[in-house]
């Protein structure tokens, strides 16, 4: 199952505990394949960094550099017209279209307002694990 993490996802799962974690453990054992197009793996990498100032007993680069290595990146071509309230949020959308996957996994509300775009559903942490994570573990 191919899925698109937001960042405050895939920053939370490196940081805490809870659903957005046990998503990067269901990738690790292979039950989950995470999408990342160069954009989201660039913001990935900017705050995950600035957290690990605030963090600094967590050294998060080495987990950073793994998971973004190991992520399957794809090129995602900008959308010919925003999508999303915050025009940033596109890359997500745009990298789902791109790998024809679709789940993107975000608590981000511009983004989930837009589920079913292009027949991609954006769905909140708690919610994927709850639906899909007893299927592939």
């Amino acid at each position: 199952m191919k899925v698109v993490l937001d960042t405050n996802v895939f920053v939370s799962g490196i940081f805490f505990a809870g659903p957005p974690y046990r998503i990067l453990e269901a990738w690790r054992d292979g039950k989950v394949q995470l999408i990342i197009s160069q954009e989201i793996a660039d913001e990935y990498r900017r705050v995950v960094i600035e957290l690990s100032k605030q963090y600094s007993i967590i050294d998060a680069v080495p987990i950073l550099e793994y998971v973004t290595q190991n992520m399957e990146l794809i090129n995602a071509p900008v959308l010919s017209e925003s999508v999303c309230t915050h025009p940033d949020d596109d890359k997500f959308i745009a990298c789902a279209i791109a790998a024809d996957c679709d789940i993107i996994v975000s608590g981000d509300k511009h983004l989930l307002k837009v589920s079913g775009y292009c027949g991609v559903q954006v769905l909140k942490p708690r919610v994927f694990v709850d639906k899909f994570l007893p299927l592939v573990l």
